[in-house]
């Protein structure tokens, strides 16, 4: 429609200017002959005529144009309504849609004809910049179109529906506490943390400490955290906990926390946001490694943030860019592009876990044993009500040292590796490192996506060769 309207504006346009040229010429005809009246009138008259004949032409050319004009709008109204309706689309994904339709659409920019779904990642340390800084884009310290399509990602999993939420990711889940912690926090300020809790933790106390930041501590279980809180500035609580899954209730803590002035920050690595969603529990902050589970191919570090509060997460930022602990573009889109599979590996992986966790449930070797999915977990109860997947990873101890050194030996299908939360299962005795309050024989087991009878019977056979 637009094409053919606009050739038949152009011809009518060269008609019209045919028609004025044969006007012209006959106003220099009158001009040859100016002592003859007849022939002066005769002219005169055909001189109306063509400029009659000129103007309907331009009547015809401006009616042709606004055919166009018309077609155009008609068509740029078709391509509105078709963004209106992704709009739509993508508003119900992030509002009520299923785990594992959010995961594979999480963060993913709208449709442009022949780009590519997820953009590649972005190599920049600057950025072009006329005139004064304004925009997105400024320096590859502060953002990175490849972060900004991650924390989308991320706070669409942690936080979904709320606008309000915003998602800081960083280069590793280290940097993402300790960016939480060290923003926060004051000389003076009272801060408390699980006594049980990531084995770095410790080491974040002493440099807490340090700064002249008093940190109290007490276990994850039975909510001891409550009996520390009054006068504190902070509450960081992870659960389930790790190495010993021991869980908490997040909302009673947080709840209490708040009435006494105190903001709530809540460890979700080994949960994942498909098992709980620490915000909608009533924290101020959802911190997570997402070397871990989130990622789940051991190939990226990388950690994050996810707030409501404007002033606390603009805090966090700031860390960010003063420390500069950000995450290289190619792990941010790696990480982006992994979340696509979070929901079938996770539910995998629970599934596989509980399966693994019954087993050992029978075996009179294995003592301690902890997985919040069993029935008969001290910690069931507790999970039950604020988790919707009770993760990957089981422990148990082993009666010595030397026992839990030749089960691991023994196993074929589970590497003997720190981290957890990868589709290839893994185990360590937590022991080695120091740090936790852990027995010698303590095993850390993370379940991957191999097939459950195979693993099953794999842990069961190393069981059995590395007896006494």
């Amino acid at each position: 429609m637009s094409d053919s309207g606009t050739d038949d504006a152009g011809r009518m346009a060269d008609d019209a200017s045919r028609t004025a040229a044969d006007a012209g010429r006959e106003a220099g005809d009158t001009d040859r002959v100016p002592g003859d009246a007849h022939q002066v009138e005769h002219a005169a008259s055909r001189m109306t005529g063509a400029a009659g004949r000129a103007t309907g032409a331009v009547h015809e050319v401006t009616a042709a144009v606004d055919d166009v004009t018309a077609a155009v709008d008609k068509v740029t109204g078709v391509a509105e309504e078709g963004a209106g309706v992704t709009d739509s689309v993508t508003g119900a994904a992030g509002r009520g849609a299923g785990d594992g339709t959010r995961a594979v659409r999480a963060g993913l920019p709208e449709p442009v004809k022949h780009e590519p779904t997820l953009p590649g990642p972005v190599f920049a340390a600057h950025f072009h910049l006329p005139g004064d800084p304004t925009g997105p884009y400024t320096y590859g310290r502060d953002e990175n179109p490849t972060w900004t399509l991650l924390e989308r990602a991320v706070g669409e999993l942690e936080a979904p529906g709320e606008a309000g939420a915003e998602t800081l990711v960083f280069a590793s889940g280290m940097a993402a506490v300790s960016a939480v912690l060290f923003s926060q926090l004051r000389t003076g300020d009272v801060c408390v943390l699980p006594d049980d809790g990531y084995q770095a933790l410790p080491l974040v106390r002493a440099q807490l400490e340090a700064y002249g930041i008093e940190v109290r501590t007490a276990p994850t279980g039975g909510d001891a955290q409550l009996d520390a809180l009054d006068g504190a500035k902070l509450l960081w609580i992870e659960t389930p906990s790790n190495p010993g899954l021991d869980v908490c209730d997040i909302r009673r803590l947080a709840e209490a926390a708040h009435a006494r002035g105190a903001l709530v920050a809540v460890d979700n690595t080994l949960a994942t946001p498909l098992g709980q969603r620490p915000l909608e529990l009533g924290a101020d902050f959802a911190v997570a490694s997402g070397t871990k589970q989130l990622t789940g191919h051991g190939d990226v570090l990388l950690g994050y943030v996810v707030g409501r509060d404007a002033a606390a997460m603009g805090a966090v930022r700031r860390w960010r860019k003063i420390v500069g602990a950000i995450p290289g573009p190619m792990e941010a889109w790696l990480a982006h592009r992994s979340i696509a599979t979070l929901q079938m590996r996770v539910d995998r992986q629970s599934a596989t876990a509980l399966a693994v966790a019954e087993a050992l449930r029978e075996r009179p070797e294995v003592t301690g044993l902890r997985y919040p999915g069993l029935p008969d977990d001290p910690s069931h109860e507790i999970a039950a009500r604020q988790m919707r997947r009770f993760g990957c990873v089981v422990s148990f101890t082993l009666a010595t040292r030397a026992r839990a050194d030749r089960f691991l030996d023994a196993l074929r299908l589970v590497d003997d590796a720190t981290s957890f939360g990868g589709v290839r299962s893994t185990a360590e005795r937590r022991g080695r490192w120091g740090g936790d309050a852990v027995p010698e024989g303590f095993i850390r087991l993370s379940v991957g996506a191999e097939d459950p009878e195979d693993l099953v019977a794999d842990v069961l056979r190393a069981l059995e060769v590395s007896a006494d």
